[in-house]
């Protein structure tokens, strides 16, 4: 095409024939003009004004003297300026540092480490609880009651609760030993997941956690997503309808959570859970009541088919696992949803 370009543009000229041809005059010009062979370029020379390679070094041993090595070049520059010697001036200090990257901070600082992110997985109640305490308004400001709650986040089911004047590493020790006994938790078989607070990262919880096999995670720093569980727990309590603005008292603090728990764990339909209760799902009913929803809504097409464009309405589907950051790289996470429920007649049976 290049070809019959080129012999066109000896009569048409090669705007015309390019044109023609729906070839591009650029490759036209470089059939016609082909590429200079390319050379490698040739090394700056150094400028005249530059330091020589020993002076580089003899400034360089100054700035890393015993004297010199946690101060900052101007300081070196005018420490030596008042003793009567010059070098260089200081920025062709730094430059001389930065080629050998040691441009940094000079002194010893804290350096945070890097925190892992806590990737949890639950299939089943009981295999991963997370925790939070909250703050309750008392009768008057400045007065606080302390609300600790330890979730399944499997099922959601608020395994543990309780109510105290005071934010401590033994209470909580006190709440986690007795529902693990409630519960019946085998060794090795449950890990606790909580945020950074004192009490959860104490000695105390620690060894209780040990000496019962339960395996601890916290979040990382100033990250409230580690740990949202119980920060949506949480938020639902406070959002509830009967949540008062103030508690009269311990006692009254105490007898609304056995109210609002109560409620929470039997009666909420909750999102996550294919609105189911978190009772439901942590004793295990959940797949009898999803089959009498399978068969009210099979009933419901019977009745009016015409309604339900989408043919035979079935009910949400529960999670199988429930993760705490799931991986986002790996390829070998579970399935999210369950099976649907079988028929109604196989239910039966």
């Amino acid at each position: 095409m290049i070809q019959a370009a080129e012999e066109l543009a000896t009569i048409l000229g090669a705007k015309a024939a390019c044109a023609a041809l729906g070839v591009p005059r650029s490759s036209l010009y470089r059939r016609r003009c082909p590429a200079v062979e390319r050379q490698e370029p040739q090394p700056r020379p150094a400028p005249i004004r530059a330091l020589s390679p020993a002076e580089k070094v003899q400034v360089r041993d100054v700035l890393n003297s015993e004297r010199f090595q946690d101060a900052a070049p101007r300081e070196v520059y005018a420490s030596l300026l008042d003793e009567g010697q010059y070098y260089c001036s200081w920025r062709t200090m730094y430059r001389i540092l930065a080629q050998q990257a040691e441009v940094r901070e000079r002194r010893n600082q804290l350096r945070h480490p890097a925190y892992a992110k806590p990737e949890l997985m639950a299939t089943a109640p009981n295999q991963v609880w997370s925790w939070d305490i909250t703050k309750l308004r008392g009768p008057r400001k400045g007065i606080y009651y302390y609300l600790y709650v330890i979730l399944d986040i499997y099922s959601r089911y608020a395994v543990g609760w309780m109510v105290a004047e005071q934010e401590m590493a033994t209470l909580a020790e006190q709440l986690i030993g007795e529902t693990c006994t409630k519960q019946g938790i085998d060794r090795r078989s449950l890990t606790i997941h909580a945020d950074n607070g004192s009490a959860m990262t104490s000695k105390t919880v620690a060894l209780l956690l040990a000496d019962l096999g339960v395996a601890k995670s916290h979040s990382r720093p100033h990250v409230s997503n580690d740990n949202p569980f119980s920060e949506a727990q949480l938020k639902t309590l406070k959002y509830h309808p009967g949540y008062p603005d103030r508690f009269g008292c311990l006692t009254d603090a105490r007898g609304w959570g056995r109210g609002f728990f109560d409620w929470y764990n039997n009666e909420h339909h909750h999102t996550g859970l294919a609105l189911l209760t978190p009772a439901d799902v942590h004793y295990g009913r959940s797949a009898v009541v999803l089959a009498k929803r399978w068969e009210v809504l099979q009933q419901a097409y019977e009745s009016h088919p015409e309604r339900f464009v989408k043919g035979v309405p079935r009910p949400l589907e529960l999670p199988l696992a429930v993760w705490i950051n799931p991986p986002k790289d790996s390829g070998q996470a579970p399935p999210v949803t369950a099976e649907r429920p079988a028929p109604v007649a196989a239910a039966r049976s």
